[in-house]
Order: C-alpha cells, then structure tokens, then sequence
C-alpha cells in the first residue's frame, strides 16, 4: 500500500508531499453528479456501495495518496433520535433544536453498529476495490455537532449556541459530553472497520473565544483523542478562522492539524513547534484560476515547509463544486514532482 500520506503524518520520512483534498469526492465530479441526480445525498452516504464507488472516483482519477470514505457529519444524529435533513444550497436542518435539559436528556443511547454501521461498511468495500491506498474516516467535532443541533440550521453568527453557553453551560457541557461520547464510538467503529487515519471536523471552533474554547470545548477535544489512543491511528484536527485558537489547538492531542487558507503554515510551525504535522492549505479558490496561477499558489503552500517534514497537502477547506477535474490533476501532479524534487 502506498502510505506516505500515512508516514507524513506520523513525523516519518516520506518519497514526495502526500497530497488528498477534503470533499475530492464531491459535485465538481461527474460520476458524483451522475449519482446525485437519482439519489439524496444521505441516500448515497447510507447505501455502502454507492459511498464507496464515490469515495473510489477521485483516487481513480487524480492519483491522490488516500480516499476519504464518503459520510456527513451529521448521519450520527440519526441514531440519537434527531431528526435532520440536508437541504440543497443550504445544508443540515434540525427542525426540533436541542436547547434544553429535557431536550439533551431525550437523546437516545447512540451504537455506531446500528446507527451508522454503513459507513464502517463503506470504508471495508474502498478496502476490498482499493487495496493500495489508505482510507480516512472522519467525524463531526463535539462543538461543531452541538452548534448544529442547537441552532437548528447553518449559522454566521451562532447566537442560540452562544447564549445556550452563556446562560446554561451546565446544559451545553453536558451536550457536548453526549457528543463527545458518540465521537469516539463513531470513529472507532470506523477504525475497527479497516480507516488508517481518522479525521476531527470542527467547522465552527472559530466562533468561540480563546476561554470559551479553552473552558468548555478542548477538554472534550482531548478526550476524544485520547481514547483513540489505543487505535494507533494517526489522528487529524481541522478546524476554520481559528488563528486565535492554535496555540491551544496544537495541545488537543491529534498527530496532525489541518489548518486553513486563511492562515500561513509556517507561523502554525512556530506556534505549535514541530510536536504535530500540519495539513493544507490551498485556498480552494484558487482552483478556480488559472494554471499558472494554480501552480504558483501551490508552490508557495510547499515553501512554508521548506524542510518537507510533516506535512500533507491538501486545501485550506473543501473542493468547491465549480473547480475543473483537470486543475486537480494538475495540482496533484505537480505536489508529487517537486515535493519529490525536495527530497
């Protein structure tokens, strides 16, 4: 198998820059359009064979060094009894919002097996079709989970999460707890299913402050990392416009943070020192521009780790569904050849 996306993150000498890009199984492909015309997004997600031959698409396609098993953050709270859609052009809606005790205490008892038990499946079909790659499973953080049941849809501002904080914290540590609870048996069903590496989405740690985070929201961080532990899997931290949060960011535990466009990856390097590997950070818009322009962006993403230690490529968020295939392989192409050229 082909594990250098897996030796990059364990701080391990590596032939050329791993590269995989975050939702590069996704509507800028056709195959994924194709599927996306007869069937739901969660339909896909919850069919195996149909996430797996999504996940397979871009690592068919574009050489990239892992598939990312075809999931969404939200398909655990199913099993706790939530009902949720995603709704096109807007995402994840929970008509009933959890904003109370009463509301945490109704939450049913979550098994990875029962509830999810697809996605597990899904990750041992990639297996089976694609023996020499590795396979990333990935959940929803604690916090980013809680600020979608809690404001009911997609928010800027977060107003509802922010007050639940501020005027009930013991109700808001004890979602998170219940979160944080599913996390772990979410991820390790999905590590006993046959993942590599396991990757932690938290979208919206940026809206908290430095105490608020450092309060209510990394203690639960870190447990989920550290009961991990015993998978021996390299583990990913991802989190967006969160500059004022690295220094704490670099102390939850994960083997890797994944950091975003808006943040050089030399300064995270100086901040958290080189006790983690870093990954990203394309600004995925750049995609969007041309191929002398794509090329030069990439390049100085390459420089901010001159020595090539620890470092996976990837964007500094997800493939925007406008990008042209033929940029990705471009962009691929050309992390394999002068990462190796930095060897």
């Amino acid at each position: 198998m082909r594990d250098r996306l897996l030796r990059a993150l364990r701080g391990e000498p590596v032939d050329t820059t791993p590269i995989w890009l975050m939702r590069q199984a996704g509507r800028h492909l056709p195959g994924y359009r194709a599927l996306r015309a007869q069937h739901g997004i969660l339909e896909i997600a919850r069919t195996p064979a149909l996430a797996a031959e999504v996940t397979l698409e871009p690592v068919r396609r574009y050489d990239v060094d892992a598939g990312v098993v075809f999931a969404d953050i939200t398909l655990p709270f199913g099993g706790l009894g939530v009902d949720f859609r995603i709704d096109p052009g807007v995402g994840p809606v929970v008509p009933s919002p959890v904003r109370s005790p009463a509301d945490v205490e109704r939450l049913r008892p979550f098994d990875p097996e029962r509830d999810v038990g697809y996605v597990g499946e899904a990750i041992r079909r990639f297996r089976e079709l694609c023996p020499d790659r590795p396979i990333l499973g990935f959940a929803g953080a604690p916090f980013t989970l809680a600020a979608y049941l809690i404001e009911g849809a997609p928010s800027k501002e977060f107003l509802e999460t922010r007050r639940l904080l501020q005027t009930d914290p013991a109700t808001f540590d004890r979602l998170l707890a219940v979160l944080g609870d599913v996390t772990i048996a979410y991820l390790r069903m999905q590590a006993r299913a046959g993942a590599h590496a396991l990757q932690l989405f938290d979208s919206w740690a940026g809206a908290l402050s430095v105490r608020q985070f450092e309060r209510h929201v990394a203690p639960v961080v870190r447990s989920v990392f550290d009961a991990l532990g015993d998978t021996h899997l390299p583990t990913i931290y991802f989190s967006t416009s969160s500059a004022h949060l690295v220094p704490s960011l670099g102390s939850l535990g994960s083997t890797a943070l994944g950091v975003d466009h808006r943040l050089p990856l030399s300064r995270v390097r100086r901040e958290v020192g080189d006790r983690v590997a870093l990954q990203g950070n394309l600004d995925p818009a750049a995609l969007l521009a041309d191929p002398a322009t794509v090329a030069r962006e990439a390049r100085e993403v390459l420089a901010e780790i001159p020595d090539r230690r620890s470092h996976v490529f990837n964007l500094g968020h997800g493939v925007l569904p406008q990008t042209e295939p033929g940029r990705i392989e471009a962009l691929v192409e050309l992390v394999h050849r002068e990462g190796e050229a930095r060897a």
